[in-house]
């Protein structure tokens, strides 16, 4: 699909590199393993964020971008394919934020006219604010003051029974709770998989302590 390079403007496109051999992660986490939430965490955030907290996940598939200047992000797929935690490390694995994700929605980009519409220049991603659900969003990436470009990155994925890449044009938008250190997070993402299968995926995320969570 060529015209999905020419619309998101990736001259700067790039072969992936080779895949790294999976190891445990930060906080433990590794393809196989499994994450308990803390028992107490849904009750905190309730009336806060719409995020929901799963119980107990098994990984299914372990992802990992590098965005540079030992900069990492970790992402962990779990069995139910609503739920998704990122962490976001630097150096050898210093963590600096922990996010647990939830699918919204995933949709199949057919072509230019559609992702145009769905998240090109006649689309609100990118612009300063975002409105999801009469809930208003600030925008992360990028300091114009009109809409900005979506940030490429590559993510190698691993699971059990394959390895491929994913190549992201993403928007991250944040919203205040009202809690100590907790964001809530607005995710888009137009990715286009090893076939050339473009998709609009879109997940709302809250931002995490360490200790919300744990490995089994």
């Amino acid at each position: 699909m060529g015209w999905f390079k020419d619309l998101l403007g990736t001259s700067n496109w790039q072969t992936a590199a080779p895949t790294p051999t999976v190891a445990s992660g930060p906080l433990g986490m590794a393809q196989g393993k499994a994450v308990r939430f803390d028992t107490t965490l849904a009750l905190l955030l309730d009336g806060s964020t719409t995020v929901r907290v799963p119980f107990d996940q098994a990984i299914w598939s372990h992802g990992w971008v590098d965005l540079g200047q030992s900069n990492k992000l970790h992402r962990y797929y779990m069995d139910d394919e609503d739920f998704w935690l990122q962490i976001h490390v630097t150096g050898d694995d210093q963590i600096e934020s922990v996010t647990l994700f939830n699918y919204l929605s995933y949709v199949t980009v057919n072509s230019d006219a559609e992702l145009q519409r769905l998240a090109g220049p006649n689309s609100q991603i990118g612009l300063p604010g975002y409105n999801h659900n009469g809930v208003e969003y600030s925008r992360e990436w990028g300091t114009e003051q009109g809409q900005t470009e979506l940030v490429p990155m590559t993510e190698q994925v691993v699971n059990p029974d394959e390895s491929y890449t994913i190549e992201h044009h993403s928007m991250l938008y944040a919203r205040e709770t009202g809690l100590t250190d907790r964001r809530e997070l607005l995710l888009f993402s137009v990715e286009q998989d090893e076939e050339g299968t473009v998709s609009l995926s879109t997940s709302l995320g809250i931002s995490l302590y360490t200790t919300d969570l744990s490995t089994i």
